[in-house]
This record gives C-alpha cells, structure tokens and sequence, in this order.
C-alpha cells in the first residue's frame, strides 16, 4: 500500500523534496514520523493544515490515509 505525500510551499524546502511514498495505512503518528523532525514541528502549528484526497481536514490528527490516497501538507497563505 503506497500513500503519497506532498509538501508545499516552505513545507518542500524543509523536507527537500516535493512528495514523498510512504506505506499505509497512515495516521497522524506515522505522518509525523515519516516527516521527518523539521516538518513535523511545522505539521503541530494550527496554521499548518493537511488535506487527505483532496479535502482539508477539520482534525488533522483524525487522518486516515489508505492505498492510493495523497495527503497533502498546506503550510499557511501569505499575500495580499
């Protein structure tokens, strides 16, 4: 079972690659684990969301990742 990660933004540069395949299932402790420790303390802020097939989730620590699916890592907009 492949799951694919995808950084954005400051979230690719820390984590020095633009996606990542991690096996799943995967839950909020293995996302933050296969993260590695500089995306991870990004992923605790509130300002940082994480989307899973495409949808924001209300609750980043409820994710439920499976076979297939792309967990996306949203650092926070900025602009005007």
């Amino acid at each position: 079972m492949t799951i694919t990660i995808v950084f954005l933004g400051p979230l690719r540069d820390l984590a020095g690659e633009s996606e990542r395949e991690v096996t799943g299932p995967l839950d909020w402790a293995g996302l933050l684990q296969a993260v590695g420790p500089q995306v991870a303390e990004q992923l605790r802020l509130d300002r940082v969301n994480v989307a899973c097939r495409g949808k924001v989730l209300a609750d980043k620590t409820a994710l439920a990742a499976e076979d297939g699916d792309e967990v996306a890592l949203l650092p926070p907009v900025s602009g005007g």
